[in-house]
């Protein structure tokens, strides 16, 4: 009698869990993606890596709170609502040091076209929050013709001193308007006679 009722226990568990198996909110709809980034994110990747892979590890779509932690003497709802805030933003690259993984810098791409841009407008949040981390913020203008020239001139002009002494030699060449557009600052060089003059690429801030 006992294992009568044994087996139909086990038969009725066995029922129920076939019936949770084909319900749609337990089952798994899932498949591969085929591209983990967007075409504009693998350019950019590829051009960063070119620029900078043999001095940094590159990280894509960081979220803030993994690169920033709260101060020690931060208030309990300040650092709610801080670490709420950060929580819901993402870096789309982190430069990070080869020896420890620790972040040196962050890249931002700024589409112009479309219904509502792509962080088309600078958020003071993100920017406030990596200048307290003494972490450098970039933003880069997509549009064609970058070369891993321009990227490196870019980060370049962005980087601390400190971090300037590790970088390795460029191993391309290309035109540095992509750092005049973002900075205004052209990088420093010698001065050369010339009996020509040079005129100034125009300021297009990001």
């Amino acid at each position: 009698m006992e294992l009568g009722i044994i087996l139909m226990m086990l038969l009725i568990i066995v029922a129920v869990g076939a019936m949770k198996l084909n319900e749609p909110g337990i089952a798994f709809p899932f498949k591969k993606k085929g591209n983990l980034f967007t075409p504009v994110e693998r350019t950019f990747l590829s051009l960063i890596d070119e620029a900078v892979g043999n001095d940094y590890r590159i990280l894509c779509r960081v979220k803030m709170n993994d690169i920033l932690s709260i101060r020690q003497s931060t208030n309990k709802k300040t650092s709610l609502n801080a670490t709420t805030r950060a929580s819901s933003k993402h870096l789309d690259f982190v430069l990070c040091s080869k020896s420890d993984m620790s972040p040196v810098m962050a890249i931002d791409l700024v589409h112009l076209n479309g219904k509502d841009g792509y962080k088309s407008q600078r958020d003071f949040f993100v920017s406030g929050a990596l200048d307290a981390a003494h972490i450098p913020h970039v933003r880069i203008k997509v549009r064609s013709g970058y070369t891993a020239a321009n990227i490196r001139d870019c980060i370049y002009t962005k980087l601390p001193k400190p971090q300037l002494k590790k970088l390795s030699p460029p191993t391309s060449q290309g035109k540095s308007a992509l750092t005049s557009e973002l900075t205004g600052q052209a990088r420093p060089t010698r001065p050369i006679r010339t009996n020509k003059t040079v005129p100034r690429h125009p300021v297009v801030p990001a």
